[in-house]
Parts: C-alpha cells; structure tokens; sequence
C-alpha cells in the first residue's frame, strides 16, 4: 500500500472535512464546543480507582538531535553569598523554552496554523503579530479542557514496542485498535493515539524527528471527523515525517486544526499511562488539561 498522496487529493480531503463541520459549532472554540456540560459530568463518571497519572514529558535542558533549543531554567535568588543570612528569604527562578519544538510536551492552540492566508474559521492570518494573537489563542482554553480520554495504542495492535519513523496510522488501526481495546471513540471524545515514539527514544536515544517520525495518515483525519472528537493528542506531533503529501510538511496538522478546529497535543508521554490501562482493561478515563495561559497582545490605542 502507497502511502503518498497528491496535493489535489489533499485538498479535496481538506474541504470535505472542512464542509463537514456541524451548523452552529463556535467557530471560535472549535471542536471543543462538543464538550458539553453533559459531557464533563458524563466524563467524571470515568473515575473508578482515583489513580493519577500525568501525560507530560519531563522537561529537558541539555541539547538533542531532536531538542536543539532546549528549555532553559536557572535560579534568580538568592545570590551567592547570601546563603547564611537571618531573616526570610525565596528562592526565586525564571524559565523559558522553545515552546513548538520536537521533545516538550505541548498544546497548540488554534492560531498555531495558518494555511491559504487564513487560520482556523477564516480569521485572517494578519491577526498574529509580533506582539501575539490576536483570535484563536490558548485564552480560549483558560478554564481548562476537562473530558472523556481514549487512549488507542497502535503498537500494542500491531504487536510491536512502538512504530517505525516514517509509518503511518491509519484509518483501519484506529478502528481495530477500538475492537481490539474495546473502546469506542465518541463525540466530544478527547482522543490520544499512541505510536511508541518515547518509548522508542528512550530505548534507542533521541534522532532528528523533525525528518523522521511516527504520525497518522491524512486519511485517518476522517475517522476523527466521524466520531466528531473534541481535540487529539499523541506521543509525536500526530504529524508523519516524511509527509505523505510532498507539497504541504504537516498534513494533520492542517486538516485537524484549520480545517476541523481541533486542539493538538504534541510529544505527550503514555509510557505510565498505557500499562495502567492495559492492568485495568480499561482505555477511557477522566482527562484534565490545564494549559498555561499565553499573554494577551496589547489593546489598540
């Protein structure tokens, strides 16, 4: 099976999924508008045992193949010197990073794409200004983004530790990997598919993901339009490398975000959560996101 695919095909998959977006959804919120209040309470109702397991990677400050900017931390107080002194005193510390790079867990809010000139909804690409976003930014995700988890594990279906750089999920492992784990994906659904990629670094050591790395097929961007998910995350960017489609470098990226208005999560950790889940026969589960807030541009004068 060819898993190349023409810009043409691309496109049209791109306006079929765009045009499939239900009437009246906020365009403003995206996908996330399914996540009803009835779906939030629904979703609590997952918690069984009370076990929390967090689906963030470690951040990291030494430089990869992979990480070529890492996060940077360092302490601001106290001074040297100042070790002995009475009295009250913080340690204080300032932390930045590269927030969209190949290693960090991250979400990516909805301006995060731009495509024809446009982001998400048709708000012009001109909203985003070296001074910040002006429309679609993680404001929208300030209360936090509380649903129902499933988990799809690929390489558990296919038998292997994790998948190969360069190969594709797609539509038929996400629907065998339901049967498999008897788990439905369902409207509103906060949908995380697992390829092996931490496990595979940490057994193999950190390469260049940018150029090679584990992803979903187009295609399967279709499954998710059908069970009408509320965001999607994985342990890589979601995104295969090298692209199925030659002319455009982030093909999920595009359909998911611009197109069908989905928040990604990107470079998450299942490494603790898959065996829990695997131990409990039990896929689905209560998730809480609490993104960071993002700093608003300044107001027009």
């Amino acid at each position: 099976m060819t898993h190349s695919m023409s810009e043409a095909a691309f496109r049209a998959l791109y306006r079929r999924l765009r045009d499939q977006a239900p009437e009246g959804l906020d365009q403003r919120r995206g996908a996330l508008g399914r996540l009803t209040p009835e779906r939030v309470v629904a979703a609590a109702a997952e918690v069984r045992c009370g076990r929390t397991v967090s689906l963030a990677a470690l951040i990291e400050t030494t430089p990869g193949p992979d990480n070529p900017q890492p996060a940077s931390h360092r302490m601001t107080a106290p001074v040297s010197g100042q070790d002995d002194a009475r009295g009250l005193r913080f340690a204080l510390d300032r932390f930045a990073m590269n927030v969209h790079g190949d290693a960090d867990s991250h979400l990516d809010a909805l301006c995060h794409v731009i495509f024809d000139g446009e982001l998400h909804g048709g708000v012009p690409a001109s909203s985003v200004t070296p001074d910040g976003a002006g429309a679609l930014t993680l404001d929208l995700v300030r209360d936090g983004i509380v649903g129902r988890g499933v988990l799809l594990d690929i390489p558990r279906l296919r038998g292997v530790p994790w998948l190969e750089p360069g190969d594709h999920v797609t539509t038929e492992d996400l629907v065998a990997a339901e049967t498999a784990q008897k788990a439905t994906v369902g409207p509103g659904d906060l949908l995380f598919v697992r390829v092996g990629h931490r496990r595979r670094r940490r057994s193999l050591g950190a390469w260049d993901a940018a150029q090679a790395r584990a992803g979903l097929h187009p295609t399967a961007m279709g499954f998710l339009a059908e069970r009408r998910v509320a965001a999607l995350g994985s342990d890589g960017n979601s995104d295969t490398a090298p692209s199925a489609v030659a002319e455009v470098p982030f093909p999920v990226h595009v359909l998911a975000m611009h197109a069908m208005g989905l928040h990604l999560m990107d470079y998450l950790d299942f490494e603790e959560l898959a065996p829990e889940c695997e131990r409990q026969d039990r896929w689905h589960f209560l998730c809480v996101i609490a993104p960071c807030g993002c700093p608003r541009p300044p107001a027009p004068r």
